[in-house]
């Protein structure tokens, strides 16, 4: 399969709990190797309400993979080869807001980082420099419709919020809870941002469902976020994703026009003359719409 021969794709990128997705045809799991190694599984693509639709499970199959350990780039790289062009995130989170209870969903429209591996969230360097604009992480049209839908279902959900991504694998301190709600965010998490990152870089659209499992730690009438806590959450969060995702894929645009698909149009720096064959080679699925043959 690769991004010349097939039709638009839409991604969904599993969270904690939600390893799989129901209701293909024409199923088949695709390996996909890339210049940044292999994602974190095969990546099972077929055909979902009459369009192509992309699964992979960002932690694997059995949640096998640390955050730290999360291949963003192979992750994401890989989708686009497929002709990804929309990417809807469903990631388990923290509450930082009284307001914000668990099994609601939160759909982030702005990212804090408090990563330690960013030179790892980019796909340029090497030869070829890009600075993506990212004031507005999120894409507006694909947060808007996924916001409907859950209105539509009658779900809890908050549009809009900030996601405040820590690295993990341990959950917060209690010092670290109470800085992050003074400092205005609202939900906590270990993942989404550098796949917000990459997928701008890859012209990708993309938002999240912030599925809401406890209140981190900073609520103390509320027991402490534990992996016992998030899992006791984590069948009833997938299976609401299931169905907003069985609703939202069929209303998402056949065509890629939405700002987020040209957002590399003021974006690299280099000029094309100087870009080396070896970066070309391993950016093609990002870059080729810009190469003169």
């Amino acid at each position: 399969m690769s991004a010349v021969s097939t039709p638009p794709a839409i991604a969904i990128i599993g969270g904690s709990g939600l390893y799989d997705l129901d209701g293909f045809s024409n199923r088949q799991d695709v390996a996909v190797d890339t210049p940044w190694g292999r994602p974190s599984d095969l990546i099972t693509a077929g055909t979902f309400a009459n369009r192509k639709v992309c699964f992979l499970p960002r932690h694997g199959r059995g949640h096998r993979l640390l955050p730290t350990e999360l291949n963003h780039r192979a992750n994401l790289w890989a989708l686009r080869s497929l002709n990804v062009r929309w990417i809807i995130c469903v990631t388990a989170v923290g509450s930082l807001r009284e307001a914000y209870q668990p099994r609601d969903i939160v759909l982030p429209d702005q990212f804090f980082d408090r990563t330690s591996r960013r030179e790892h969230h980019t796909f340029f360097g090497n030869g070829i420099v890009a600075h993506v604009g990212f004031a507005d992480p999120v894409s507006t049209p694909l947060r808007s419709l996924l916001h409907s839908v859950c209105t539509e279902q009658n779900r809890r959900v908050h549009n809009g919020g900030t996601y405040v991504n820590m690295d993990g694998p341990a959950f917060s301190t209690r010092a670290e809870s109470e800085a992050n709600r003074q400092l205005g965010f609202d939900v906590i998490g270990m993942t989404n941002l550098p796949e917000a990152k990459l997928a701008r870089e890859a012209e990708i659209a993309l938002a999240t469902l912030a599925m809401i499992t406890d209140y981190d730690c900073w609520k103390h009438e509320e027991e402490p976020v534990s992996a016992q806590t998030v899992m006791g959450h984590l069948s009833a969060n997938a299976a609401a994703a299931r169905e907003i995702i069985a609703a939202a894929i069929p209303r998402i645009p056949l065509e890629p026009s939405w700002p987020e698909h040209h957002s590399l149009d003021h974006a690299i720096m280099t000029p094309q003359n100087l870009w080396p064959a070896n970066t070309i080679h391993n950016l093609h699925p990002l870059i080729s719409r810009f190469l003169t043959t």
